[in-house]
């Protein structure tokens, strides 16, 4: 897709002409990406093609050398920080699952709904009925309903990926970026996460970061490779995987 998209265009997320250095060294080098509303999209590329550093501009974690971010309709990424890009509705998921050990499923999520009550909680608060509600559904999404009272500390890698998408789709994002979501699990979670992912891109756009070509495949989305910074192909994963330069740079290995 060019840089260039029209302004009623309907755009959930446009990168447009970002870079990014550090030391002398470009992370992103003139990146242009569109992802509509409603979209899942899969990015892949080898180490060093800024996929990371991608993700770091969308949070607001790194700031662009040049480019414009720009959410919804007009909101530009570039101008605000962390918590202020969060609370519009973009939520983040690390490679390591971040999870509190100590605390049940249940209290997991009840800490991390959007109200954001970690300040005032405590063990002992009487969650609404509406907070009930929420995190039932949330528990049924992650597959988590019969671990609700386990310790996270007690749950298995991927049960603990899990809590933690389920952490944040109690904050309500529009937007979801979730960085090798199956890294280290068995092939019945990678399969369920594939589900998982697929189910709540019924209600939400999410953007993959992953290695796992498998993974990819069955997530069946459109994907955008990235290498030395930039787009390198973009299309179904068979277009892509039949791509010359993405099989020299990347499937070749």
């Amino acid at each position: 897709m060019s840089g260039v998209v029209g302004k009623n265009a309907e755009t959930l997320l446009y990168l447009d002409g970002v870079s990014v250095s550090f030391d002398g060294f470009k992370a992103l080098n003139s990146l242009s990406l569109v992802l509509v509303p409603g979209e899942m999209r899969a990015v892949i590329g080898p180490n060093g093609a800024g996929k990371t550093t991608m993700m770091d501009v969308i949070t607001g974690k790194t700031r662009p050398d040049e480019g414009r971010v720009v959410f919804g309709r007009d909101t530009d990424l570039t101008r605000l920080d962390e918590p202020a890009i969060a609370t519009l509705g973009i939520g983040r998921k690390f490679q390591k699952p971040t999870v509190f050990e100590p605390h049940t499923v249940w209290d997991n999520l009840l800490l991390a709904l959007s109200g954001d009550r970690r300040p005032r909680f405590t063990l002992w608060a009487r969650e609404s009925s509406e907070e009930q509600d929420r995190i039932e559904a949330i528990l049924k999404t992650i597959r988590l309903g019969d671990a609700r009272k386990r310790r996270a500390s007690e749950l298995s890698h991927g049960q603990k990926q899990w809590l933690e998408i389920g952490m944040l789709l109690a904050q309500e994002p529009q937007l979801l970026l979730v960085d090798e979501p199956v890294a280290g699990m068995t092939d019945s979670e990678t399969a369920q996460t594939a589900d998982l992912l697929r189910e709540i891109n019924r209600t939400r756009s999410v953007v993959v970061v992953e290695h796992d070509m498998a993974f990819v495949r069955a997530l069946a989305v459109k994907v955008t490779v990235l290498h030395e910074g930039s787009v390198l192909s973009e299309g179904s994963i068979d277009h892509v995987s039949e791509d010359p330069r993405v099989v020299e740079v990347y499937l070749g290995r």
